[in-house]
């Protein structure tokens, strides 16, 4: 079984397991991967069916299970993740009369990787991210591309190399036919340019909006549409700033998982780097995770390596005055434990100390309200 069947086993068990919309956002994921235009035919007829009929489940399924038997017939080639998308070595940014620099940064994006890049606001996040999109210079360092194997022109290279600023721009008309203009823009055919728009309309769950105007959508939908007019250049490396700034939680949980689902494609798998402020929710999907403060870089691997061996760091919150905190926590030998940002957290020197944390508020008949091990979080970087 390829990497493609086994994609399409995945989606089976979701469609199952009743797990429907998750199946379907995942079922176009693989009808794009195939990139055929018979199969954007019957996706989009598919879509239409259930938007228009609003079938029981139980026909969704059976209809669905279907489609993906007949999915199984295509081959699909893996693509090559072998290979760096992106390099920066040392890179170094400094802005005159500011007394700001960024300094030492150093990654590299591999196709289907997924970089998240945190820290506190003004310590050089977009600064970093405009700089890989080549939207600024940089004074010192290395930065090379390799999108296709070999050195692009630079109008083939910001074609393959995206960047989304977290306020994008108004637009005008309807939002299928910007994304009509968009596709034809970057070269698709015109026999082909009605069928991919659609797919990405639907992949991206605008099906309802696709005649909307831009002042009728949300912040979540606008985001959306900005993710949709990028895959149309089927980009390479994605740069995000603050895609998650004033969407709901719900919003952000399905705009990450979009993305971590799209990195991974079978035939275009894409390098990601998004900045949030969302620290726990981007650390779930990413890869790898930079935390940028005064604009020098700590890696999280490099974070857990020097602390969290030996050391367990848990932020909570508990129905408890300090004294009764104190006395269920005198058995630890080696604890400290601070106030923070309306939160207590606890440095205890032991690995894993969790289960000893809740077991002391258990003796101690102590609720807790909310507790996060953060041993391996940026969170701690924070504190």
């Amino acid at each position: 079984m390829n990497e493609f069947q086994q994609k399409l086993t995945t989606v089976s068990n979701h469609f199952t397991n009743g797990d429907l919309h998750l199946g379907f956002r995942q079922l176009v994921d693989c009808v794009l991967d195939a990139q055929q235009k018979a199969f954007y035919q019957i996706c989009i007829q598919h879509t239409e069916w259930l938007h228009d009929q609003e079938p029981p489940n139980e026909l969704v399924v059976e209809r669905s299970l279907e489609f993906i038997e007949k999915l199984k017939q295509v081959n699909v080639q893996s693509s090559d993740r072998s290979k760096a998308l992106l390099t920066a070595k040392n890179l170094t940014k400094t802005y005159s009369g500011r007394r700001f620099k960024i300094e030492n940064i150093s990654l590299e994006i591999h196709p289907g990787d997924v970089w998240g890049l945190v820290g506190e606001n003004g310590n050089g996040k977009t600064t970093l991210l405009r700089i890989l999109a080549q939207d600024l210079s940089y004074d010192t360092g290395e930065l090379t591309y390799q999108l296709q194997g070999t050195e692009l022109e630079k109008y083939d290279l910001r074609t393959k190399l995206t960047y989304i600023p977290q306020r994008t721009s108004a637009w005008y008309g309807s939002l299928k036919s910007n994304l009509k203009f968009t596709a034809t823009h970057y070269g698709v055919k015109p026999d082909e340019n009605e069928l991919l728009v659609l797919m990405m309309i639907i992949r991206f769950g605008l099906w309802k909006y696709r005649n909307h105007q831009w002042s009728q959508l949300s912040s979540g939908f606008k985001m959306r549409f900005e993710l949709a007019r990028t895959f149309l250049r089927s980009p390479k490396i994605l740069l995000l700033d603050e895609p998650l700034a004033n969407l709901d939680v719900l919003a952000q949980q399905l705009i990450l998982e979009d993305l971590k689902s799209i990195s991974q494609s079978i035939s275009n798998p894409v390098g990601i780097v998004l900045s949030s402020q969302q620290l726990f929710e981007v650390e779930k999907i990413s890869d790898k995770v930079l935390f940028l403060k005064n604009g020098v870089p700590t890696h999280l691997s490099e974070a857990n390596r020097l602390k969290a061996q030996s050391t367990s760091v848990i932020e909570f919150d508990v129905e408890a005055s300090r004294e009764e905190l104190t006395k269920a926590l005198e058995t630890f030998i080696n604890i400290e434990l601070s106030y923070n940002g309306g939160l207590y957290v606890a440095t205890i020197g032991l690995p894993d100390a969790m289960n000893l944390l809740l077991a002391a508020f258990v003796r101690y008949n102590i609720k807790v309200k909310y507790i996060r091990d953060i041993s391996h979080s940026t969170r701690r970087l924070f504190i």
